[in-house]
C-alpha cells in the first residue's frame, strides 16, 4: 500500500477519551430511561451495572486484539485473519448496516427535535440539512470530526453532571416534589428494589443493551489515533467509572428525587428533575441535549460506516473505488457512499414521517449482538493461535478465557430476552434473512 493510502493519525487523546464517553451515552439515557425505570423500577441500576461490566470486558477483548497489530484499521481485519474472507465480508457489512440503521433513526430524531421549536417545518428538511453538514465535516481532516465529537460529548457530560449535582442538593435538602420529599429511601420504599419482580428486571435488558450500542466505536479509531498504545487502553479502562457516574449515578439520583412509579415513562426524567427546581426552559434544555446527542450519533455513523467500507475495500470485499483517500487522508468515496444510503431516510421522512424505523432499529440491535460476539470470538482465536504474541501483550483481557464465555452467555441471554418482547420478536425472524443475503452475495461475487 502506498503512503498516501494510509489513514491520517489526526485524533488526539482528548478526542478519543470523549469519543469513548459519547459512544456510551445516547438518547437511551436522556429519553428512554423513563420507560426502562417504569419497566424495572430501581433494579434498572443492576441491569446497567451488569451490562456495563460485560461491555467493559468486550472492550478489553477488542483492545487487546487491536493493539496486537496496529497496521489493521478495524476489528474486521482481524476477522479476516482468524475466520477467513467470508466471515470478514459478512461481519463488515453487518457492522456497516448496524451504523447505517442507527444513523437513519438519528437523522429522523434530528427532524423531530427541531420540530419541538419549529413545528411548522417539515420533518425531512432538518434531517437533510443535518446530513449535508455532517457529510462536509466528515470529508475534512479527521481531527475536525474528533473536535465535533469532543464538543457533542461535552454537552452530554455537562447535562448529566448538572443533573447529579442539582439532584444531590435536592436530596440532601429533602426538597419536596409533587410526589413527596426527595430521599434515598425512595429507592426501596415503593415496592422494594424489584417492584415488578424478576420478569420486569429481565425484560429491561432490551433497552439497556440498546443504550450501550456504539460503545465499540473507539475501536475504529485505532488507525487514526496518535500514540494508540497509550490512548486506546486509557479510553477503555475509564469505561467502568464513566458507566457508574453517567448511567448509574444519574438514574440513582433521579429515582431518589422521585419514586420510580412517579416518573412519567413518556417523558424524559431529566425534564422532570430540571422542571421541579423551577427551571422553566427545562424541556428546551433537554431537547437541545438530545438534539446534539442525535447529531453526534449520526456523525459517528457516517464516520464508522465510511471507515468500515474503506476497510472492506482494502480486503476486496467492496468495490476498489471505495478505498480512495482524499487529500485530507479521509476515505471520501466510502463516506459519500454511506451518506448516499442515509439519504434514503430523508426520502422516507418525506414520504412517511411516522413509524419508519421501529423494525430496522430492532434488527440493528440483533446485529450489534452478532458484532460483539465476533469481537469476543476473534479474541479467543487470537489468544489460541498466537500465544507468543499474546504473551507480549501489555493490555491482556482479564480472566481469559472465562470472561469470553461469560460474555457469549450474556449475549445469548439478551437474544432470548429480545425474543420475549413482542416489538422486537419480528426482527428475530427477519435478521437471518440479512445474513442469508450477504452469504449469497459473497458466494456470487467469488464465483465470478
Amino acid at each position: 500500500m502506498s503512503e498516501n493510502q494510509h489513514l491520517s493519525r489526526g485524533l488526539k487523546n482528548r478526542h478519543v477519551q470523549l469519543l469513548a464517553i459519547g459512544g456510551a451515552i445516547g438518547t437511551g439515557l436522556f429519553l428512554g430511561s423513563g420507560r426502562s425505570i417504569h419497566l424495572a423500577g430501581p433494579s434498572i441500576l443492576f441491569a446497567y451495572l451488569i451490562t456495563g461490566i460485560i461491555c467493559y470486558f468486550i472492550m478489553r477483548a477488542l483492545g487487546e486484539v487491536l493493539l496486537s497489530n496496529l497496521n489493521h484499521h478495524s476489528f474486521v481485519d482481524f476477522v479476516q485473519d482468524y475466520f477467513g474472507n467470508g466471515a470478514a465480508f459478512i461481519t463488515g457489512w453487518t457492522y456497516w448496516f448496524c451504523w447505517i440503521s442507527l444513523a437513519m433513526a438519528d437523522l429522523t430524531a434530528v427532524g423531530l427535535y427541531i420540530q419541538f421549536w419549529f413545528p411548522h417545518i417539515a420533518q425531512w428538511v432538518p434531517s437533510l440539512v443535518a446530513l449535508v453538514l455532517l457529510l462536509i465535516m466528515n470529508l475534512t481532516a479527521v481531527k475536525y470530526f474528533g473536535e465535533m465529537e469532543f464538543w457533542f460529548a461535552l454537552i452530554k457530560i455537562i447535562a448529566i453532571v448538572s443533573l447529579i449535582v442539582i439532584g444531590c442538593f435536592m436530596i440532601l435538602k429533602g426538597f419536596s416534589t409533587d410526589a413527596g420529599p426527595s430521599s434515598f429511601s425512595n429507592l426501596w420504599q415503593h415496592g422494594g428494589w424489584f417492584p415488578n419482580g424478576v420478569s420486569g428486571f429481565i425484560l429491561s435488558f432490551q433497552m439497556v443493551v440498546f443504550a450501550f450500542t456504539g460503545i465499540e466505536l473507539v475501536g475504529l479509531t485505532a488507525g487514526e489515533t496518535e500514540n494508540p498504545e497509550h490512548v486506546i487502553p486509557k479510553a477503555i479502562n475509564n469505561i467502568p467509572i464513566r458507566i457508574i457516574i453517567f448511567y448509574i449515578g444519574a438514574l440513582f439520583v433521579i429515582m431518589s428525587i422521585y419514586p420510580w412509579n412517579a416518573i412519567n415513562p413518556a417523558e424524559s426524567p431529566f425534564v422532570q428533575v430540571f422542571a421541579s427546581v423551577g427551571i422553566a426552559s427545562a424541556a428546551s434544555i433537554v431537547n437541545f441535549v438530545v438534539l446534539t446527542s442525535a447529531a453526534s450519533a449520526c456523525n459517528s455513523g457516517i464516520f464508522s460506516t465510511g471507515r468500515m467500507t474503506f476497510s472492506l475495500a482494502q480486503e476486496n470485499n467492496a468495490p476498489a473505488s471505495l478505498k480512495k483517500l482524499n487529500r485530507n487522508k479521509v476515505p471520501s468515496n466510502a463516506t459519500f457512499f454511506s451518506a448516499a444510503v442515509l439519504l434514503i431516510s430523508v426520502i422516507l421522512n418525506y414520504i412517511m414521517p411516522e413509524g419508519v424505523f421501529v423494525l430496522i432499529t430492532s434488527i440493528s440491535t440483533f446485529c450489534f449482538i452478532f458484532i460483539w460476539a465476533m469481537m469476543v470470538l476473534c479474541h479467543l482465536k487470537y489468544r489460541r493461535t498466537n500465544p507468543k504474541l499474546a504473551a507480549k501483550s501489555k493490555f491482556k483481557m482479564p480472566l481469559f478465557p472465562l470472561s469470553n464465555y461469560i460474555i457469549l452467555a450474556f449475549l445469548a441471554f439478551v437474544l432470548i430476552v429480545l425474543a420475549l418482547n413482542a416489538e422486537t420478536r419480528v426482527a428475530l425472524f427477519v435478521t437471518p434473512v440479512w445474513f442469508v443475503i450477504l452469504a449469497g452475495i459473497y458466494t456470487a461475487c467469488k464465483s465470478k
